[in-house]
């Protein structure tokens, strides 16, 4: 879209965002605010319990036109711990932990995902993967590692170039193309660790999901929830 409707659409949405946490009982005390950049949502803020945050993710993603849940959330007092894959110079937030093959200013761990990441299990509660996917020429390896970093009800923020954009395959060192259905085979692709598609979606240049680990108190998605994204 042009770069005027762009941001009249995020006004939109923040507008919406605001009058939902006005009039909905259920997420009108918690302390959160959400701004949206191209579609994105970034939500900040504190709640008491994991399960007021995810309320308001599953309320938030439920809206037309949004792409992705992002958070910096603290919960019961304790601010996020977020891992951000191969971010380079670019950090998604200031506090991630920046995580790359090479050194960098943001960069506080140098070291190469696509041969795991250095953290020990369930110890993290987001994984930014952000144009990092379609490096790889097998990136499962690599969401697998993720799971077992992340805490049962952390999630995995995915971006990558969509497959038909001029993007995708501008760049030689693409090995990948990645759709929407790319992400459904992540989800159910073949390993035994499964992922649940809390978000996905693509706004014609890029493809985003917000996937959960499946395990603990996440089931893997029913075919109706799946219907929402998936062919």
């Amino acid at each position: 879209m042009p770069e005027r409707r762009v941001a009249l659409h995020d006004e939109f949405l923040t507008q919406s965002v605001r009058e939902m946490f006005q009039y909905d009982e259920r997420i009108r005390p918690l302390d959160l605010e959400v701004r949206f950049d191209g579609g994105v949502a970034h939500m900040t803020g504190a709640v008491d319990q994991s399960a007021d945050l995810l309320l308001a993710r599953s309320l938030i993603g439920r809206l037309a036109g949004v792409f992705a849940v992002w958070d910096q959330v603290t919960v019961g007092g304790r601010p996020p711990v977020v891992l951000d894959v191969g971010c380079g110079e670019q950090k998604q937030y200031p506090s991630n932990v920046g995580v790359d093959i090479r050194a960098a200013n943001g960069v506080s761990v140098v070291a190469d995902a696509a041969g795991g990441l250095p953290f020990a299990d369930s110890c993290v509660d987001r994984v930014f993967l952000v144009h990092v996917l379609e490096h790889l020429m097998d990136f499962l390896p690599l969401m697998d590692d993720v799971h077992r970093v992340l805490r049962p009800e952390g999630f995995a923020h995915l971006m990558s170039p969509w497959w038909r954009h001029v993007n995708a395959v501008a760049d030689p060192t693409h090995l990948r193309l990645i759709d929407v259905q790319t992400i459904k085979g992540i989800c159910h692709g073949g390993s035994d660790l499964r992922w649940y598609p809390s978000h996905a979606g693509c706004d014609g240049a890029s493809v985003f999901a917000d996937l959960q680990p499946v395990g603990g108190h996440v089931e893997e998605p029913c075919d109706m929830h799946l219907a929402r994204f998936f062919d």
